[in-house]
This record gives C-alpha cells, sequence and structure tokens, in this order.
C-alpha cells in the first residue's frame, strides 16, 4: 500500500519513496474533487453530515499526505523528491484556489448558516463554519470574474516562489561542511556529537569530522566547543545563509522581494491595506498597530530584564571564560556554561534521559 494513503497511524516515512508521491496526490485529488462534486450539487442538502463532514475528510486526507511530503522536502530532500514535489505543487494550489472560490459551496455554507438549527451545533462546529466563510472571503469567492482570475494567478506564483525560497535555504545548508582533522579543535562538543560528525566524514570518504549547518551539527558546535573560531565560522555561515552573501544560485533577495509585492496585490485584491492585516484576519489580534503596539509595550516591559540578564553572562564570560567582547556566536556557549556554574545543569545530562525509543514509546 502506498504510504502515503495509508491514515491508520503515525506517518510510515520509512517506507516513502518519491515515485509515491505523484500516483497519491492524484488520487487524493480525485476523491476531494468528487466530494467536492457531490457537496455542492443541488440534491445535496446544506447540512452538517451531508456535504461539510464527507467534504472535511477528504481535504484532510489530501492535507496529511501534502503535508509528509512538504516535510521531507523541507528537511530531507533529493533531487527525485524535489523533482515530483515541484511536478505536484501546481495541482495542490489550483485546487486549494478553486476551491477558495468555489461560490457553489460558499452559498452552501452561507445557508447552513442561516439555518434555524444552526444554533444547536455544537460550538467547536459554529466555529469550523464560521472559520470556512471566513477563508472563502480570504480566498476570493467574492471577487469579480476577472479579480477572481488574477487572485488565483498570484496564489500560484507565490506558491511557486515560496518553494524556490525553501529550496535555496536548504541548498545553502547542504553546500556548507568543515572538515576538521585534529580532536582539539573540537574540545568540549559531546562525545555523540563527535561520533556523528566522524560518521559523516567517513561518508565523505573523508578522515576526521565533518561539521554541518544542520542542526545536529551545528548546535553542539555553538553550544560546547571551546574553539572560538569555529564557532564564529559557523554562526558567521548559518545567518548568511541563501543571502547576498551566500554563493548567488542560493540568494532569495530576489525572491522576497517578489513573495512581499505578490502578497500586497493579493491584500489589495481583497480589498485590504496590507498583507498584514489579511494575516490578522484569521488570527486573535485586529489590526497591525495593535500587533506593533503589543510587542512595543511588550520589549519595554521584558528589555530591563534582558540586559539585566545580558550583563551579567556577559560578566561571567569575561571573568570566568576570557571573553572580554562577548558576541552572538559566543552567547550559546556562554549560556550553557552559566547554567552549569549556577544551576549544575546542562542539556547534554538531561538529554541521556531521552533516548529515542523512550520517546518514541512515549508519543
Amino acid at each position: 500500500m502506498n504510504p502515503l494513503l495509508d491514515f491508520s497511524g503515525l506517518p510510515r516515512f520509512a517506507e516513502f519513496k518519491p515515485e509515491c508521491v505523484t500516483p497519491a496526490i492524484d488520487q487524493l485529488l480525485a476523491d476531494c474533487r468528487a466530494a467536492v462534486a457531490r457537496a455542492e450539487a443541488a440534491d445535496t442538502p446544506a447540512e452538517w453530515d451531508a456535504f461539510v463532514a464527507p467534504l472535511d475528510d477528504a481535504n484532510e486526507k489530501l492535507g496529511r499526505a501534502w503535508g509528509q511530503v512538504s516535510h521531507l522536502h523541507a528537511v530531507m530532500d533529493s533531487p527525485e523528491l524535489r523533482e515530483v514535489y515541484n511536478a505536484n505543487l501546481p495541482k495542490i494550489t489550483v485546487f486549494y484556489a478553486e476551491l477558495g472560490q468555489n461560490e457553489a459551496l460558499f452559498a452552501k455554507y452561507k445557508a447552513l448558516k442561516a439555518r434555524p438549527d444552526f444554533a444547536a451545533l455544537s460550538a467547536p462546529r459554529k466555529k469550523i463554519i464560521d472559520n470556512e466563510l471566513r477563508d472563502f472571503r480570504l480566498g476570493g469567492a467574492e471577487l469579480p470574474a476577472d479579480k477572481k482570475a488574477r487572485f488565483m494567478q498570484v496564489q500560484e506564483e507565490l506558491a511557486q516562489l515560496s518553494a524556490k525560497f525553501e529550496e535555496n535555504l536548504l541548498d545553502a545548508t547542504n553546500d556548507f561542511a568543515r572538515y576538521i582533522d585534529a580532536a582539539d579543535k573540537l574540545a568540549g562538543v559531546p562525545e555523540d556529537a563527535l561520533e556523528a560528525m566522524q560518521a559523516a566524514a567517513e561518508t565523505d570518504g573523508k578522515t576526521g569530522w565533518k561539521i554541518t549547518l544542520h542542526m545536529p551539527s551545528y548546535l553542539p558546535v555553538m553550544q560546547y566547543a571551546d574553539n572560538r573560531e569555529l564557532r564564529e565560522q559557523l554562526y558567521r555561515a548559518y545567518v548568511t545563509r541563501a543571502s547576498e552573501l551566500s554563493k548567488p544560485d542560493f540568494d532569495n533577495t530576489a525572491l522576497i522581494a517578489g513573495i512581499l509585492k505578490l502578497r500586497r496585490e493579493a491584500a489589495v485584491l481583497l480589498g485590504f491595506n496590507s498583507y498584514a492585516e489579511v494575516s490578522l484576519a484569521a488570527k486573535m489580534a485586529d489590526t497591525p498597530t495593535e500587533v506593533l503596539a503589543f510587542l512595543d509595550e511588550l520589549g519595554v516591559r521584558a528589555r530591563p530584564y534582558a540586559e539585566q540578564d545580558f550583563a551579567e553572562l556577559k560578566a561571567f564570560a569575561r571573568d570566568e571564560l576570557g571573553i572580554a567582547d562577548l558576541q552572538s556566536w559566543d552567547t550559546t556557549y556562554a549560556s550553557e556554561k552559566l547554567r552549569v556554574a549556577r544551576y549544575s545543569f546542562s542539556d547534554q545530562e538531561v538529554k541521556a534521559y531521552f533516548p529515542e525509543p523512550r520517546v518514541l514509546t512515549g508519543l
């Protein structure tokens, strides 16, 4: 059985292969379109069990399957997976864009909301219906035909640019590697991390230790390595990934500008002043001004405590670690040392109590 079509439990990532994607997505899209056709039919009553539940069930399966593909594309990409991901992304984007503009479904949800027995529905079901009505409006269901077409085109372009953005970031992350040939250059790094780095080097046919910008490799160096120069090298490489300071092929600068422009256009098409207003339509805050005021107030309240904590960290780094000018690549390292000195507590010690088998059993 195609693992993407198994919804009986947790995702079967171990059995996933790129060739599973297109057959599964095509089948699930066909199921979703069939569910849409049944839901929008004139003889389907505007009732929860008649059209909302079946439609949600079909869409939920598609979302789960595509979510697995998107996750693996983001964290474990390969040329084969990237090819099938980009081949199926337009189909997914078009389906959801068309769904958001389906006037027949929009009318049916409005009819359900207007029914006398709507008040008798449970609070969660009422919320789902209200959210669907909101999402139809945000999907362009109320736009005139010409603006609907442009809105759908914008959504497709946004999906493509966003996918390319993520690919550039992943490629930039994968492109970086440092091979260390002397153990003393990795003093302080925990043994389990060193073993993983050594295995990574062996996989590449090299001796020593391989350090990458992936978190299982990057974080132990930033948190434990006594080698300040190495921490700086990794930090600078990490924070400049896919930027104008990285390789031109990975530079996301133009993509960011394109994404912002398209988001702005989509917001204006929907009658909003900015994309921030679109984003807040589904959130608790009412306006961007309200959000900024909250953040400003939070900053004013938190800053004195943050400054006090940072002053303590700087003093500890100066007096105990010999770091006179605490930099960004020092803070994680110094914080770990301070925690151990002050509380006799280390992340590395805690990790020993959470081996993978025990964690999986507890899920």
